[in-house]
Order: structure tokens, then sequence, then C-alpha cells
């Protein structure tokens, strides 16, 4: 397909996708359907959330750990990654050894890792990249925290954006009923995302910051915490929040000019299942979260019907600034594989349309709008290229 752009011979672009997990023979037929167009751009970002090694031990609080082949590093590369985030709720699945050889693996095949490392001062390191005119700065945070999966000063990790839950009982006197929940940022963690962001806009020209965060499965709904934090981070100097983690498209918002993406679903994400565990009592747990979920035991895609649709964001950069930010459509085969939408196919007004969506359910202001084979945001979103 073609992709429009605007001035081409000035830019640079940088494009951002969701979750990465391959867990199959030959994980570069991950980016069969859109390689070209993967690797039109400097680099791709993406979240990885599976461990790259043979070796590592289990943790006993992983819920779901899945070991990725150390070659899928070189397959990230092939596709055009240049920067991936480990700060995520998979990063600690095989133990600290396991995460240390991962960050190895990418390295080796010339992939930067942010916001995971040997110890927290390592983790917080910006990635900064010279792309064509302009320095950008990468930043990564989870807030889906296993039990001690965050980094410290001797310890291995991802970097920490904890959040707290409160349940506000709406008929305190009839027990059982349910409550109002309220979340709400760690202090300290967010005092050090403020902190990081400063720093890296004094070393850069355009920063971006990568969230593991949010309420998975269940559509639309954002928590407390997450609009809290991803206002703090452009307050601070960031220009764009690429969130993860949650599995699904969620709403998008304009704060100060700049995007937040509260979740830009999966994009090469491999997930296999059997009878067994389609009925298991730990799966159906978090079946009810999303209506649409049937389990495929035929296929590599076990998510929610909601969870094939996807984007990508494309990220143009020139003359030292960020000069625009737009949306391609992405839909998800039951092989795991996405693909980019033409505008002519019907997902693509079916993407389009849950985003508005979702968009509007949260109460949101990034509405979207087609522009060809891309998504743009509406003249009065309040954009502000400088």
């Amino acid at each position: 397909m073609t992709i429009e752009t605007p001035d081409q011979a000035k830019e640079s672009v940088i494009l951002a996708v969701g979750d990465l997990a391959p867990d199959r023979p030959d994980p570069n037929e991950c980016f069969d359907l859109l390689r070209h167009e993967l690797q039109g751009a400097q680099f791709v970002f993406g979240q990885l959330e599976t461990s790259l090694t043979e070796g590592g031990e289990r943790l006993p609080q992983a819920r779901h750990a899945v070991r990725g082949k150390p070659e899928i590093a070189q397959a990230l590369r092939r596709a055009n990654f240049g920067v991936v985030s480990c700060a995520g709720n998979h990063c600690l699945d095989w133990g600290p050894s396991a995460l240390i050889e991962t960050i190895r693996h990418l390295e080796a095949a010339g992939v930067n890792v942010v916001g995971a490392g040997a110890n927290i001062q390592m983790a917080r390191r910006a990635v900064i990249r010279q792309v064509g005119d302009t320095r950008v700065a990468f930043l990564a945070y989870s807030s889906i925290l296993p039990m001690a999966y965050w980094a410290e000063e001797h310890r291995a990790g991802c970097v920490p954006m904890r959040g707290w839950t409160h349940y506000e009982p709406i008929e305190h006197d009839q027990p059982g009923t349910p409550a109002r929940i309220h979340t709400f940022a760690h202090r300290h963690d967010l005092e050090a995302l403020r902190a990081d962001v400063s720093a890296a806009r004094s070393s850069a020209d355009v920063v971006i910051v990568s969230l593991h965060w949010g309420i998975h499965f269940i559509p639309a709904v954002i928590a407390d915490y997450q609009r809290e934090v991803g206002h703090a981070a452009i307050d601070a100097g960031a220009d764009v929040i690429l969130g993860h983690h949650a599995h699904i498209l969620k709403g998008i918002e304009i704060h100060r000019g700049r995007p937040i993406f509260y979740s830009l679903c999966n994009f090469a994400t491999d997930l296999r299942m059997d009878k067994a565990h389609a009925e298991s009592r730990s799966f159906r747990e978090i079946q009810v979260l999303n209506p649409r979920w049937v389990p495929d035991l035929d296929g590599l895609y076990n998510f929610p019907e909601d969870s094939r649709m996807s984007i990508i964001v494309r990220i143009s950069l020139a003359g030292g600034r960020m000069a625009g930010v737009c949306v391609w459509p992405v839909f998800i085969n039951r092989q795991a594989q996405p693909r980019i939408l033409d505008r002519t196919q019907p997902e693509f007004a079916r993407v389009l349309a849950y985003l508005n969506e979702a968009t509007a359910a949260a109460g949101l202001n990034g509405a979207l709008t087609p522009r060809g084979a891309e998504l743009h945001f509406a003249d009065d979103a309040g954009m502000v290229w400088q």
C-alpha cells in the first residue's frame, strides 16, 4: 500500500507499535505482511513482552511466562526495530539473569533497550538517538508490576511507575456491593519520572515516553493514575506518550498540544491456547473482562476480538523538532500477523470507529479523522508543532 507523507525529502520518521512477543519457530514471519512499511522509517519502537533466553528460572509470582528464543533479537532488527522497552510485567519472569541476557541479545543485534537494567540507575538511563537532524530521547516505565519486578540500587528489574488503589464503598451499609475504584500515582515514582523527563529534555530535541500501564482487556476505561502520570510527563517536557499493556486499543488525549496514546494494543504477539487452558479457572477469571473473547485453539492469536485492531503511530521529525503525528490503522490475523490497512478495506473504518468510540467514552479529546490511508487529529484537537 502507499502511505502519504508530506515533504518526504525533509523529514525523518519513527514508527511506534504495541506489544511484541513472538513465539514461533521463525519469528521473522511475524512481520511478513508489513516489513516494507516498517523499513521505510528510520527505525521502529515497540514494547517487548518476553524474555530472550534459554536459561533462567521462572519466578513464582510470574502469572504467564513464555521464553522467547534469542534469535528474536535479530528478527526485530531485520524488521527495523531500533529501540524497545523492556519495562513491563514480564521483564523478570525468568529471573534477573534472563533479563540481563535479553538485554545482551538485543544490544548485540543493534536494538537499544530502555526501561530495564541490572539496577535502577542503568534502567533509568534514557536512550538518545540521532534521527536526521533531530535528537530523540526514549524513556520507559511500568505500572504493571508483580512483586519485586522493579529495579533497585542492587537489584535488576524495570523502572517503576507504581500506582495505589483505593476502594470507596458506595453503599457502606450493604457488604459485598460494588465500590468506586480510585487510583493514585506513587509520589516518589512520579517525581523521579518528572526528573527523568526534564533531564532528557535538556539533552534532546524530542522526548518519547513509553508507559506500561492501564486496565487490560476492558474496553475504553482509563484508570485515574494514568491521566495523572501522562499529564505530568508532558508537563515535564515529554512530546509523545505511548501506552502499552492493555492488549486492546484505548482512547487518545491531547494535553498541552501533545498526544497521549493510552494503549497501542498488541503488534506481534503470539499466544497459543489448548483446551485445558481455555477451561481453566485462571483463564476464565480474565476472560470475563471482555465479552468478545473466544479461544481459538487452532490459531496463534488468543486474545479478544477487540485485540485484532491495532495501530502504528507515525512520528515525523524535522528541523530539530516534532513536525507531526498521525496513525496507521492495523489489523491482526489469526496467525498473529499485523497488516497495515488501506482505506478501501472494511477493517479501516472499524479501527477508526473503535478508536473514536473509546476516546469519547473516556471523555478524551483526541478524535481522529481519515486523510488518505492515515488517521489525523481533528483541527480543533489543539496539536502544537514547535
